[in-house]
This record gives structure tokens, sequence and C-alpha cells, in this order.
């Protein structure tokens, strides 16, 4: 069963014409990465990786690390190679795993670029009342 709470939410300015917007082509660089992201076990994967970061991780030690199978170690390692998070080089019959400078780069140029929600001017709150509705 859903609860309604009322709330008074603040009436933000509005962003002028003209305001600077997200190319498209970023737009779809920085979607197709927080998709990537959107796995846990991918989340996982990217910071054991990142944090190994003057050297490679070996594949052959991740399943037993994350508790997860070898095909799905695969699986998620694929996706985070195509979005350009990590890279992957062959020695003998192991696949080692590198964080990428710039995957990592553009995650954190487009979080950097973000507005602080807590600096943004607000006008008076308004006295109409938003129901919100909650779970």
């Amino acid at each position: 069963m859903l609860s309604v709470m009322t709330q008074n939410l603040p009436v933000v300015d509005c962003v002028p014409q003209g305001a600077l917007v997200l190319a498209d082509d970023v737009a779809n660089q920085v979607s197709a990465t927080f998709k990537a992201l959107s796995d846990p076990v991918r989340v996982k994967l990217l910071h054991h990786i990142s944090a190994n970061c003057c050297s490679s991780v070996c594949a052959c030690h991740m399943p037993d690390s994350l508790g997860i199978s070898q095909p799905t170690l695969s699986y998620h390692l694929g996706r985070l190679v195509k979005v350009g998070l990590i890279s992957r080089e062959m020695r003998h019959k192991w696949a080692h795993y590198h964080a990428t400078p710039q995957g990592l780069e553009m995650i954190r140029e487009f979080l950097g670029g973000l507005p602080d929600p807590s600096s943004c001017s607000v006008s008076q709150p308004i006295d109409q009342q938003r129901k919100v509705v909650q779970p």
C-alpha cells in the first residue's frame, strides 16, 4: 500500500535559453558507461581492477575473490571493456585487465561538471503543496 506524504518544495529559477546542453555523442557515451555500471558485479570488478592501478589483474584470480563463476566473470568484464573502462591484455592463456585512464577520467569529468545542488539558488517555497507518493 502506498502512503501519500505532503511537503513544500522550493521553486527553482528556470534555466535560461541558451544554457549549455550536453552534446549527443557525450550523452550517449556517458549513458553507455553508466549502463555498464548499473550492475553491482561490474561496479565491484571496476573497483577491484582500479585499486590495482600499478599492475594488471589476472582473470584467473577474480572468480574466487568475487564469488562468481568464470562465465559470469567473462560476461561482465566484456561489458566493461566494451565501454572503455578497462582494457584486456592476453598473457599466455590468461587475460589481464587494467583500468583505462580515459574511461575513469570521463566519469570524473562528467560528475565534476555537475553543479552542487546545495549551492543552487532557490526562491521562496511555494504556497501550494505537492504530493509525493512513497511506498
